[in-house]
């Protein structure tokens, strides 16, 4: 154990030294605390909700604006936070998912996000194989598509995809064919309960992929998996096919919240620089955020993966 620990002390320092200045808001920094007037006003913000059907999860289940909603922090007042809202009552017709997407334009440099997992529904029977996610992806133009690009936290708080157990994915994509199911990828897996707030931290540079938890580093990809091409941002509140419960009267459903999310281009911010450049922003009344320029040329953002 003392071994262990030394070596995520040195990892720390490592990246720590390597650090370049915390980037000021004009240079490649996108922000973003929720603190909206209302859902509407998130397009205003360069977000997209999802209404399209399609993977993942359910087919033909519903994605819309009810899925998502800005609401208060009942621990510190003026603060809001982004609710993603999924629901099924066993049914594709009676199954809602949630997501929401900026826009396609990041890359390199870090990612991070403060986001409540929970293991069991607000309402109704426990058990249905849910998936909580935030990410960062391209679209799969194909069968295998050597520039997609995708690096992922996801949630099984019910297990799934043919193991029950409770687990964190942190997650960096090669490619994929969606069907019949073949995936090129390297994942790291948390097996414990990760219910709660969480601060999530992706790092994206020179050829290599960095999942960070609440300050510890749990894993690094990289080689053939590296993303190649912009990507968007990503929250997602899916149910697995074949994982829901059997069809009941009573709606089961499930909520994920989500504090803020951050992005600085092209640069490695540790953990703690992540919740320095957060504290900062919010101190100088800045809430949202955008100043990472548009993909050149501009990428359209479906919402729709």
């Amino acid at each position: 154990m003392h071994a262990k620990r030394l070596f995520w002390v040195a990892t720390l320092a490592l990246s720590v030294t390597s650090c370049p200045t915390l980037a000021a808001p004009a240079d490649g920094l996108f922000f973003d605390d929720f603190s909206h007037a209302n859902v509407q006003a998130l397009a205003a913000h360069g977000w997209t909700l999802r209404h399209a059907v399609g993977h993942p999860g359910i087919p033909d289940a519903q994605w819309g604006p009810d899925t998502i909603a800005l609401v208060p922090d009942p621990k510190q007042p003026g603060n809001q936070f982004l609710r993603l809202r999924a629901s099924t009552d066993g049914t594709p017709p009676g199954t809602t998912q949630a997501q929401i997407c900026h826009a396609r334009k990041y890359l390199e440099g870090t990612y991070a996000a403060r986001v409540r997992f929970s293991d069991e529904p607000v309402a109704g029977q426990d058990g249905d194989v849910v998936v909580q996610t935030f990410y960062i992806v391209s679209p799969l133009k194909h069968d295998f598509d050597p520039e997609f690009s995708e690096v992922d936290w996801e949630y099984l708080p019910n297990g799934g995809w043919g193991d029950p157990a409770t687990r964190l994915y942190g997650i960096t994509w090669q490619t994929v064919r969606m069907d019949p199911w073949q995936a090129h990828n390297q994942a790291h897996q948390e097996m414990r309960s990760v219910a709660g707030w969480h601060t999530l931290v992706l790092q994206v540079k020179d050829g290599k992929t960095h999942h960070w938890l609440d300050g510890v580093m749990v894993a690094e990809h990289g080689g053939r998996n590296y993303p190649v091409v912009p990507m968007s941002i990503n929250f997602n509140l899916w149910f697995s096919p074949g994982g829901l419960l059997p069809v009941s009267k009573i709606t089961r459903v499930y909520e994920q919240d989500v504090d803020w999310v951050l992005h600085v281009k092209d640069r490695l911010l540790t953990p703690a620089q992540v919740d320095a450049q957060v504290q900062s922003l919010r101190a100088e009344g800045l809430t949202a955020v955008d100043h990472v320029a548009p993909a050149a040329p501009a990428l359209a953002s479906t919402c729709d993966f």
